[in-house]
């Protein structure tokens, strides 16, 4: 083939541009085989150098591409087989997709998979602090599908329905605490025993003083 009609001709991979093509016409169309074969191993590593994102496992692709690139006439002894021709006709495989409606679309697939995960937790806290962090979730997207007449009992109805009963979380707790909040740390965890008697008995010291002050403590002047 001439320069002129190999100039003419049109690029067929445009990733490795006009010249990559030209050469690979080119050693295809040399007469001695050791020389082709040569040659062609030379190519591959030429595009190697140019495109160095082009790994080890992409050489039978780089192979199969000088292939391509000269119209399926580069007669050589590859590490490879040559591809057939059909292997430009044929059509992509079928993309999959996930099986199984989505109960609810507004929270999507990935708060089902969160909740099914927390169901095969054991700890009874790290359970609890695994339904926070989805309740969380939970009303952050379902505030911005519906704002109006919103609870946390909603969440807590629907981790219970995606969880088949078996996520429970005391509703009161949520509400006093706000721990379906987004601004909650999602690291929270429940206070012990003798912390929560520290607190208590905390307060009931500063409720004491307050009432014998007559209320809010004076000011300083």
């Amino acid at each position: 083939m001439s320069n002129t009609e190999t100039n003419k001709q049109s690029v067929i991979l445009k990733e490795y541009g006009k010249n990559i093509q030209r050469l690979a016409v080119h050693i295809s169309a040399m007469e001695d085989r050791d020389k082709r074969t040569q040659s062609a191993f030379l190519l591959v590593e030429m595009v190697k150098q140019l495109n160095p994102q082009m790994k080890a496992e992409n050489d039978q692709k780089i192979w199969d591409d000088l292939h391509i690139m000269s119209n399926f006439k580069l007669d050589v002894d590859g590490p490879y087989p040559a591809p057939e021709p059909e292997i430009l006709d044929r059509k992509p495989k079928r993309v999959g997709y996930p099986k199984g409606e989505v109960k609810f679309k507004h929270y999507g697939r990935n708060i089902e998979k969160l909740i099914e995960k927390a169901v095969e937790i054991e700890d009874d806290e790290e359970q609890e602090a695994a339904i926070i962090y989805i309740g969380q979730l939970m009303r952050s997207f379902h505030s911005t599908w519906n704002r109006d007449n919103f609870d946390d009992g909603i969440i807590l109805d629907d981790i219970k329905t995606l969880s088949k009963g078996k996520l429970h979380i005391d509703l009161d707790k949520v509400r006093e605490m706000g721990l379906f909040e987004t601004n909650t740390r999602r690291d929270f965890q429940l206070p012990s025993e003798q912390e929560s008697d520290r607190a208590a008995k905390h307060r009931r010291k500063f409720d004491h003083n307050r009432r014998r002050n007559g209320g809010h403590p004076k000011k300083r002047r």
